[in-house]
């Protein structure tokens, strides 16, 4: 429809090889019981999600519904939070292993003996690395400091 003002209908049809008489009785068709429903649903979804500061998933969400009387599957509020791209923030820390040790060697030796103490600078330097979770994947962060 957005494209329909510089190109004609006919041309879209065709390159979608859709015919151009299924489109104007889809477009002119009356939404199905199903999608109304939805529609009606979601925005319910979408009021318990804000209310909650975005945190709640479907489980929630879904208790939260079955308690204000509309009872609904899981799998329906998974749809539907799906289909219209909300996610919930969880508060947890996720515990990734991101080394696995090999028991059969030596652990390196403590060559500080955990007194983190130097008299001047440039004498006792430390490091530490870790990883740090974010939606695009992980970070590494290493970080190296005089004592």
């Amino acid at each position: 429809m957005a494209n329909q003002a510089r190109l004609p209908v006919r041309t879209l049809c065709r390159v979608l090889d859709v015919s151009p008489s299924g489109f104007y009785a889809w477009r002119d068709r009356a939404p199905s019981p199903r999608s109304m429903s939805d529609a009606v649903v979601t925005e319910r979804i979408r009021h318990f999600h804000a209310a909650s500061d975005a945190t709640y998933g479907m489980p929630r969400i879904r208790a939260d519904m079955i308690y204000d009387g509309h009872p609904i599957s899981r799998k329906s509020v998974t749809r539907l939070m799906r289909c219209t791209g909300l996610r919930c923030v969880s508060r947890r820390r996720g515990f990734v292993v991101t080394t696995q040790r090999d028991t059969r060697q030596r652990p390196a030796p403590d060559l500080v003996k955990r007194a983190f103490v130097a008299e001047q600078p440039n004498q006792l330097w430390v490091a530490d690395m870790t990883y740090i979770p974010t939606w695009a994947g992980f970070l590494c962060l290493a970080v190296v400091t005089d004592v």
